[in-house]
């Protein structure tokens, strides 16, 4: 069971739409907390996406990652510094965006499957598809700028491993402190 079906029991299309406008929102909310870099920006979007995928269950986070980049495939200004369009979806960052529909969709998948308690391993489920992410982050990081693999690591992986890891700290005492909430209740 996922915090979410804790929290809100009982299956509805309208939970589901209202938690992934909320999740979306999340999204579009940590992708504007940016710090500039070339060229990619360190955002809070992985931070945000390990919490809709430990909160949300693997089928509900997709879901609301695919929404989110619908969102900004029609204009609105939800990627970082509040752009929007196609240009993010195939340009330097775009293996970091489509990345994220399978980042949130492994934490779900690993919360569903006992990594759901505890801050140990709720860690453990934010912080593997966290680190995974770099794969098709740099990978395409890569085939649009025309980098070596090498060139594409030092861009892509390097400055941002440290926060990776920081990132799946915050989100897994975020959740435990979430489950703690919802036990006292």
């Amino acid at each position: 069971m996922t915090l979410t079906q804790a929290a809100f029991p009982g299956r509805s299309a309208l939970r589901n739409i209202a938690l992934i406008l909320a999740g979306s929102a999340l999204l579009a909310l940590s992708a504007q907390a940016s710090v500039p870099m070339f060229p990619v920006p360190m955002t809070l979007q992985t931070l945000a996406v390990s919490l809709i995928g430990l909160a949300y269950g693997s089928r509900l986070a997709a879901v609301t990652v695919l929404a989110y980049l619908a969102e900004g495939a029609m204009g609105l200004p939800v990627f970082s510094n509040a752009s929007g369009g196609i240009a993010p979806l195939i340009g330097p960052t775009a293996g970091f965006l489509w990345g994220f529909v399978g980042m949130a969709w492994l934490t779900g998948w690993l919360v569903e499957r006992g990594l759901d308690r505890g801050v140990g391993r709720l860690f453990v489920a934010a912080l593997l598809p966290g680190l995974l992410l770099f794969v098709p982050g740099a990978g395409a990081l890569a085939l649009v700028l025309g980098k070596t693999a090498a060139e594409a690591v030092a861009l892509a992986v390097t400055p941002f491993l440290l926060g990776a890891v920081v990132k799946a700290v915050i989100a897994a005492m975020a959740i435990a402190g979430g489950w703690n909430l919802l036990g006292r209740r």
